[in-house]
C-alpha cells in the first residue's frame, strides 16, 4: 500500500484491541462517495485469495483510490502492515424496505489464531440512519471464539451498537467480531463495501509508538462492556493482554497482575 505518515496512535490501537473495531467517521471525500453507487452497480472484479493490494486493485481503480486515502492507508498499515494481501472483497446492498436481519455471527469460521488477526474494512458511501439498519456490532466480542453463527440464536445483547454514521465512514474490524447486517426499513438503498486484509509481516509495533507507555493505553485495555458476565469478563481482559504482549513486543505487560499470575510456570530450584 502507499507509504503514509497517517499512522494510528498506541491509544487507538489499544482501543481496537479492546473493542474489536475502530471507527473513522466521514474520512472518504465526497467525490468518491458520489462515485461509489455506480461503481457498485457495475460490479467489481473478483480477486483471488491472497492477492497483494497493488495486484488486486489496479492503479486508478475505485478500490485502489479508497485504500490509498492517507487516513485509510495509515490505519490499515498500523494494524496489518505495509504489504497486506486481499483475502476477498464484496459489496453488500440492501434495497429499500428489503432484506432481513442477519443472524449474529463472526466471519472467522475456524480461525483460532491468538497471535495474529485479519482486518475487515467496511466502507459506507452514504449517510446511514437508524431506519436504514446499518451493521450491528457487539463491542469486545472478537476474542470470545465462536464457530461463525453459534451466536445466531441471540437477538440482542446488552451494549451492542447498530451503526449510524455520516457518509464516507470506514470501520476497521478484527476478523472475530460478532456482527450482523440489519434489515433496511428506509426508502433508500444502503451499500456497504467490505475488504478483508491478511497481514504478511509480524503485527508488532506497526503504528506510531510515541505514546506506547501512555497510561491511557492500559485504561483502554481494561475497559469492560455490558454483555460481559461479572466474573467471566476477566477472561476478555486476559485475552487482550496476551494479544497486547504480542503486538507491543512487551512480553511482561500486564494489568492488575492477572496474566502474570496465571502464566507463572515455577520450576524446582537446585542448590549450587
Amino acid at each position: 500500500m502507499a507509504t503514509t505518515r497517517n499512522l494510528l496512535s498506541t491509544v487507538q490501537v489499544a482501543r481496537f484491541v479492546a473493542q474489536g473495531f475502530l471507527r473513522l467517521d466521514g474520512i472518504v471525500p465526497r467525490e468518491l462517495n458520489e462515485e461509489a453507487p455506480d461503481v457498485f452497480a457495475a460490479g467489481l472484479p473478483s480477486v483471488p485469495y491472497g492477492t497483494p493490494v497493488q495486484q488486486a486493485f489496479p492503479e486508478g481503480s475505485f478500490a485502489r483510490r479508497l485504500v490509498e486515502l492517507p487516513a485509510v492507508a495509515g490505519a490499515v498499515r498500523s494494524l496489518v502492515g505495509a504489504n497486506p494481501t486481499v483475502d476477498h472483497h464484496h459489496v453488500h446492498t440492501r434495497e429499500p424496505h428489503g432484506g432481513s436481519a442477519q443472524p449474529l455471527h463472526a466471519d472467522a469460521l475456524i480461525d483460532l489464531r491468538t497471535d495474529a488477526f485479519d482486518v475487515q474494512l467496511m466502507y459506507y458511501p452514504q449517510t446511514v440512519t437508524a431506519d436504514m439498519g446499518g451493521t450491528l456490532i457487539v463491542p469486545g466480542s472478537h476474542l470470545r471464539r465462536t464457530n461463525e453463527s453459534d451466536t445466531g440464536r441471540y437477538q440482542n445483547l446488552r451494549g451492542q451498537t447498530r451503526l449510524t454514521c455520516p457518509a464516507g465512514t470506514v470501520v476497521l474490524l478484527h476478523h472475530g467480531i460478532w456482527h450482523g447486517g440489519r434489515r433496511n426499513d428506509s426508502d433508500r438503498v444502503r451499500h456497504m463495501y467490505k475488504i478483508r486484509f491478511n497481514p504478511t509481516e509480524p503485527q508488532v509495533r506497526l503504528w506510531d509508538t510515541k505514546d506506547l507507555h501512555d497510561p491511557a493505553v492500559a485504561e483502554e485495555l481494561r475497559r469492560t462492556f455490558p454483555w460481559y458476565e461479572p466474573a467471566a469478563g476477566r477472561l476478555e481482559v486476559h485475552n487482550r493482554i496476551k494479544l497486547w504482549r504480542r503486538l507491543s513486543g512487551e512480553p511482561d505487560f500486564d494489568i492488575d497482575y492477572w496474566t502474570t499470575r496465571i502464566t507463572n510456570r515455577p520450576v524446582q530450584r537446585r542448590s549450587a
